[in-house]
């Protein structure tokens, strides 16, 4: 005997509709529920919504056979296998995935049962993409197995270091960051291998201002400090800080404030004033500062103090009138190693009146600056050097030439020193963001030049 209970609705002691028949259709459940399947129940005729059930719990790393509704990880990083499609009926779905990245070398081989196609042909077909994946839906017999979805990219978690910051170029397996101002370099996730984590960088202190009168003396350039990473290579230069282990920086993932210095204003002119040019500003990456040049010595006679050059990264040159040969800054100050810049070069009065003075040549990271030439030109700023971390060669830190109150100007040091002027010019500005030192003046009636901006650029392998 069956019995049978007839009812439109079923609902809750709320008054909540559980089940519900309306015009032949039976809703379960009302808006908000949540219709939940007891633990080891099962259902059919609901059909699919596009989606498997991926089979976390079974990786596959021989031959099978596959199951409507389900996604295999396929392993054959020991060696290649087939996975056998099952016998196809419309709306059946089947995917699969490279779980180890090996299909490249090892194909998983696609097989339909039995006469059924893949594609419209009956035959298999290999998975042979790294990191592939393919998603098939059965739709008829003539078509039969349709693939609707196939990613041929490898998504993974990188192994390299991962940052960000400044302007980001790349050379070959290398990224490069440059911060022509104040930034962040923020690492994301470090390198899997430690010794990838020792990046190359370049740091360089603002260029020191020319300085002011008669005869002054060009500004120091800005400390250059350099490391090039065996991990990161390039032709770096002679100041490769790696052999000294203090000048490593291994990073980690957190943020990195960056500092690039300004470059020292050229010294103002009034009367009665014969003033010593403005010191660069600091660069800082980390545990690495690279000092701005020291300003170059103003003009004024052996009783102005402000006629010596400036201490920095590397020195201003002196500057002196009348007699008062002052000599240039100290370079490489504070000290470090390898040394970040050299000394400003001393100015040069004549021997007998009419005094015509010559102002020192402001250090560069190379060479210090040269000797004011009495009756002549301004000491020649000291060039700088080279580098390559960028993957073009560009020349860094060079001191400012000396001005003159004869006519003749100096040159300002390879890597952006400012020229010297003579007695009708204004020295010339160094060049920014290469630290150069900015050129000393002549004449009182004229301006002295500003030093230029730093740099900081950070390079590391990526890929």
């Amino acid at each position: 005997m069956t019995s049978t209970i007839k009812v439109d609705n079923i609902q809750d002691q709320d008054g909540n509709n559980i089940i519900n028949e309306n015009a032949n259709t039976i809703t379960i459940g009302a808006s908000g529920d949540t219709v939940t399947l007891a633990s080891g129940a099962s259902q059919t005729g609901f059909g699919r919504t596009g989606t498997v059930d991926w089979q976390t719990g079974s990786i596959k790393t021989a031959t099978f056979t596959a199951a409507n509704g389900e996604g295999y990880f396929a392993n054959t990083s020991g060696g290649a296998f087939t996975m056998n499609l099952p016998a196809g009926s419309a709306g059946n779905i089947v995917s699969v995935v490279d779980y180890t990245n090996t299909f490249q070398t090892n194909a998983l081989t696609i097989a339909p049962n039995g006469s059924q196609k893949i594609g419209g042909i009956a035959a298999p077909n290999s998975l042979s993409t790294e990191g592939q994946s393919v998603t098939f839906v059965y739709v008829d017999d003539t078509e039969g197995w349709k693939n609707i979805q196939d990613s041929t990219s490898n998504v993974t978690g990188s192994p390299f270091l991962q940052a960000t910051g400044g302007t980001i170029t790349t050379s070959g397996n290398c990224k490069i960051h440059t911060f022509t101002g104040p930034g962040t370099f923020t690492v994301a996730s470090a390198s899997a291998t430690a010794s990838e984590n020792i990046v190359s960088y370049l740091v360089i202190g603002g260029g020191g201002g020319g300085g002011s009168g008669q005869g002054t003396g060009g500004g120091g350039a800005g400390g250059m400090r350099e490391l090039v990473s065996p991990s990161a290579p390039y032709s770096g230069s002679p100041l490769n800080g790696y052999p000294t282990p203090g000048n490593r920086i291994t990073v980690t993932a957190q943020a990195y404030p960056i500092t690039v210095g300004n470059g020292g204003a050229g010294a103002p002119y009034g009367p009665g004033t014969q003033l010593q040019g403005s010191s660069g500003g600091n660069s800082i990456f980390s545990t690495i500062t690279s000092t701005g040049g020291g300003g170059g010595g103003g003009g004024g006679g052996a009783s102005n103090p402000e006629g010596v050059g400036g201490p920095g990264g590397s020195g201003g040159g002196g500057g002196g009138r009348d007699g008062g040969c002052k000599v240039g800054g100290t370079g490489n100050t504070p000290p470090v190693s390898p040394a970040q810049g050299t000394n400003g070069g001393p100015s040069t009065p004549s021997s007998s009146p009419p005094s015509v003075d010559s102002g020192g040549g402001g250090g560069g990271a190379s060479t210090g600056g040269g000797t004011g030439t009495a009756s002549s030109a301004g000491g020649n700023g000291g060039p700088g050097h080279g580098t390559s971390i960028t993957a073009s060669p560009v020349n860094y830190a060079g001191g400012g030439g000396g001005g003159s109150e004869a006519g003749g100007s100096s040159s300002g040091g390879t890597g952006g020193g400012g020229a010297g002027a003579g007695t009708s010019g204004n020295g010339t500005n160094g060049t920014a963001n290469t630290g150069g030192g900015g050129g000393g003046t002549g004449a009182v009636t004229c301006g002295a030049a500003n030093g230029g901006s730093g740099i900081v650029i950070i390079r590391y392998k990526f890929q």
